[in-house]
């Protein structure tokens, strides 16, 4: 499991250019990721969101620009980040530990954690956390990195620990950022196993939905 102390500084060091970052590392697909979760929020028809490690605000301000109906509340525990997040027009931010939201339970219609679940101490316990907080029959949306199977696998692999990093670095100014990127998308659980997870944090009717060919993937699930 990532340190909290490291993934703090790391993410503090590199705010500033983390947006620009991720686009130019995706080649712009990360976009096309939130915008199929937007359609799936949709969906759900909530009255709020929480985004949790909402970061610099990607797909919080993705669901006000979509949804203006929902009320969005972005929630992370790195500071600069928020400002970030702030900057570009999320309006209502939190500074707190995913693990121990300061959030009354059954609160809210809908949860949201894009590529921020990877990166905390306790999938389990953080997920546990998600479903606390949501309504009976609100529903939790994840959106991270996975592994692709088959062909595909080689090379993202090679991309993932030996090119990645180094591009990252020159973008973001913190050639060390990244070095626990390839690692940490490893080890995460995915597909079934993940889907696993969230029936051991109390979800139901759990989703697996690969995109770009494995390389991330969306899960959902109701409380």
């Amino acid at each position: 499991m990532p340190d909290p102390a490291y993934v703090h500084a790391a993410f503090s060091s590199i705010a500033e250019r983390y947006v620009t970052a991720n686009h130019v590392l995706s080649l712009g697909t990360d976009v096309l990721w939130r915008e199929r979760a937007v359609k799936i929020i949709s969906e759900w028809k909530p009255r709020n969101l929480l985004d949790i490690a909402t970061g610099t605000g990607d797909l919080a301000l993705a669901v006000c620009r979509a949804l203006p109906e929902v009320e969005v509340l972005g929630t992370d525990f790195c500071r600069p980040m928020l400002d970030v997040a702030v900057r570009r027009g999320l309006t209502r931010v939190l500074e707190a530990d995913a693990l121990h939201l300061p959030l009354p339970g059954a609160s809210f219609d809908a949860a949201t954690v894009a590529f921020g679940l990877r990166n905390m101490a306790d999938y389990a316990a953080a997920l546990r956390e998600f479903h606390r907080i949501l309504r009976p029959g609100g529903h939790l949306l994840v959106l991270d990195f996975s592994m692709p199977e088959g062909l595909l696998a080689p090379p993202y692999r090679l991309y993932l620990h030996h090119v990645l990093p180094r591009i990252a670095g020159w973008l973001t100014g913190n050639s060390g950022a990244y070095d626990y990127l390839g690692d940490s998308i490893e080890a995460f659980p995915r597909g079934k196993a993940f889907c696993k997870l969230l029936g051991t944090a109390g979800f139901r009717m759990a989703t697996s939905l690969p995109l770009s060919g494995g390389i991330a993937s969306i899960y959902t699930a109701e409380a």
